[in-house]
């Protein structure tokens, strides 16, 4: 477990207390400015082994390749924003930088900074990177902050990251190599080799004129989060993305950026043949103006009417053509939304439908969680609570993966 300088560091204490509880080995690996947050008897009391500090210390250094031979899954928690851009340099000049890129084993990363610096794009960009490397990122959540402001930025409780770590390790989640090398020999690790998937991800922006369009608030998050999962299996995955500034940082995605429905529409007929699977999670425009102007409108009159016309159904198209394939829908309603999600399913000839609502409080759009009900062709319903959204990308696959192979 590595340690690094970030008031979060409190929590890294009752985390390890919790690892151990659990009848996990604990290693603790600090950086210097980590002992301006949380002492190393305290850490090393916990973890009952002694907390390594410094590459050289008297005569001796510490093994760091060792360690990172020795140990199943690397934890950093918390992850400061100045580590966080050290790994995604590849820059070494303390001992749990030296050990992780030293590490064979799974990496996972608890990030924790100030709202501003995590909204920051080099931060996105480094968190990008760290990903394509291979490495997990368990998502921030939003609250009180250092700084006194409340926004996204804090840690993940201990708790969390606890039951992350256990479903890594149980073969629940797929434990990705660091260096994006391979699989570490998940249970589930290897279940989609050889498979081929389509996913899309985000809205679609249709166009009003040159300047304005009707639009919605999909981050694209969710479905960024099933193409990882996809790829981490496995899978070789096209992902047609709508317009949104998150990147998919893992080799094995190929991403198709479309900005309208017509676009996406146009890319998965084209992808769809050649695939195992698709996970329609956009947040398609349902309709789009009949004749976007040529030119911007000018504000003459008090008001300005738009004539809209229906888009194309992506999944009730793909369900058409469906010749074996696994098809994944997503049905996000304020109302009426298990009915309506029982109705997509059969309507649009779907395996799966991943019903979200926006009642319930940190699912929806561009939270880093979700709470979904999925619903199987079967007659099948399963209620899960909220999680993060690479967590339920998890559970989704899981589902795609047992119809598979039923």
């Amino acid at each position: 477990m590595g340690v690094t300088g970030s008031i979060a560091a409190y929590k890294s204490l009752l985390l390890i207390r919790l690892l151990v509880k659990e009848g996990a080995e604990v290693k603790v690996v600090m950086t210097p400015a980590a002992k301006d947050f949380v002492t190393p008897l305290s850490l090393a009391t916990l973890a009952k082994h002694p907390v390594l500090l410094d590459l050289f210390d008297g005569d001796t250094w510490a093994n760091h390749v060792e360690l990172g031979r020795w140990a199943d899954l690397m934890l950093i928690a918390p992850l400061s924003c100045n580590t966080l851009a050290k790994m995604a340099q590849g820059l070494c000049d303390n001992l749990l930088l030296a050990t992780y890129l030293s590490a064979v084993c799974p990496i996972v990363a608890a990030p924790a900074m100030d709202e501003d610096m995590w909204k920051h794009p080099s931060t996105k960009a480094n968190l990008e990177r760290i990903r394509g490397y291979g490495n997990h990122v368990i998502p921030v959540e939003k609250g009180e902050l250092a700084s006194g402001l409340y926004g996204d930025g804090r840690m993940a409780e201990p708790e969390a990251i606890l039951a992350y770590v256990r479903a890594m390790l149980t073969g629940q989640v797929a434990l990705t190599e660091a260096g994006g090398q391979g699989m570490a020999g998940s249970s589930m690790g290897l279940d989609l080799t050889g498979k081929k998937a389509l996913v899309t991800a985000g809205p679609t922006y249709e166009a009003i004129d040159p300047v304005r369009f009707i639009g919605n608030h999909s981050s694209g998050k969710m479905g960024l989060a099933i193409a990882r999962e996809l790829a981490d299996r496995g899978a070789s995955v096209d992902l047609v993305l709508g317009p949104t500034a998150l990147e998919a940082g893992h080799p094995g995605v190929a991403v198709h950026r479309v900005v309208s429905a017509e676009e996406m529409y146009n890319k998965c007929i084209q992808l769809f043949p050649g695939v195992d699977i698709a996970v329609m999670s956009a947040a398609v425009a349902d309709f789009k103006p009949v004749a976007p102007a040529g030119e911007k409108i000018k504000k003459k009159d008090d008001k300005l009417v738009l004539e809209l016309t229906k888009t194309k159904d992506i999944l009730q198209t793909l369900g058409q053509q469906k010749n074996g394939q696994i098809l994944v829908g997503f049905a996000l309603e304020t109302t009426g939304e298990r009915a309506y999600a029982l109705d997509k399913l059969h309507k649009k000839n779907a395996d799966l439908i991943v019903l979200n609502s926006l009642n319930d409080t940190g699912a929806g759009f561009g939270y880093d969680t979700n709470k979904v009900t999925i619903f199987d062709k079967s007659g099948g319903e399963t209620v899960y609570a909220q999680k993060t959204k690479q967590q339920v990308a998890a559970d989704i696959v899981d589902k795609v993966v047992n119809m598979l192979y039923a």
